[in-house]
């Protein structure tokens, strides 16, 4: 796993998937973090999850590697070195409970494996990503797909939020928004990650009664 020191993420990012949560949309990123040890890499295995919890809904999203301390003045390719494709697992009958109390997300976003991720690979710029779609297959049908361009707020912008608000060093990872069509796991689902037409990542689901 390349050196990861935090991570910071940005919720509704994308209107379509905060309209069909039934969620309003807002009007300035909404930002939050996971702790490291959610991490866990998509190559190939099995990935547990706990059974016990209510329904566990997939979040597919680009993640951004930061490479330096962030500047007043920048330009997103002077300070995102690497880029990969995560997802952002929610316990979303927990995170409606957490929401209604008004009570912070985090036992809902940041229980252990519920940061999935790919291998990184050199950001290929902003224009690059504008030409390209990324994409969620599971169990080989396409639940999932989105385009930068579709951001409400750009990578510029939840970075500029992020430093603001968090400060951004060498080794902290952005995950920047999920597009429609998150859905519930279930024991035995096979989870395929990819940018345009390459597979970045895939694994498979296990519900485990007593996983943590």
């Amino acid at each position: 796993m390349d050196q990861i020191k935090n991570i910071f993420c940005i919720g509704r990012n994308y209107a379509n998937h905060a309209k069909e949560l039934g969620n309003e949309i807002p009007s300035s990123p909404i930002l939050f973090s996971k702790p490291t040890h959610s991490l866990v890499k998509a190559d190939g295995k099995s990935i547990s999850f706990p059974k016990n919890r209510g329904e566990i809904h997939h979040e597919l999203e680009i993640v951004l590697y930061i490479e330096t301390e962030v500047p007043e003045i920048f330009e997103v390719e002077e300070v995102v070195s690497k880029m990969a494709l995560g997802i952002d697992f929610t316990l979303r009958d927990e995170q409606a409970v957490l929401k209604e109390k008004g009570h912070p997300w985090l036992k809902a976003k940041g229980f252990r494996n519920s940061s999935v991720i790919t291998e990184f690979w050199s950001f290929p710029g902003i224009d690059a990503c504008t030409k390209t779609d990324f994409s969620l297959l599971k169990n080989g049908h396409t639940v999932q797909i989105g385009n930068i361009t579709d951001m409400m707020f750009d990578f510029k912008e939840i970075i500029k939020q992020c430093n603001q608000y968090f400060g951004l060093g060498k080794g902290d990872i952005l995950y920047t928004g999920t597009p429609e069509g998150v859905g519930a796991i279930k024991h035995g689902d096979t989870l395929a990650l990819r940018w345009g037409n390459e597979e970045k990542g895939r694994f498979s689901v296990t519900m485990e009664q007593n996983c943590f």
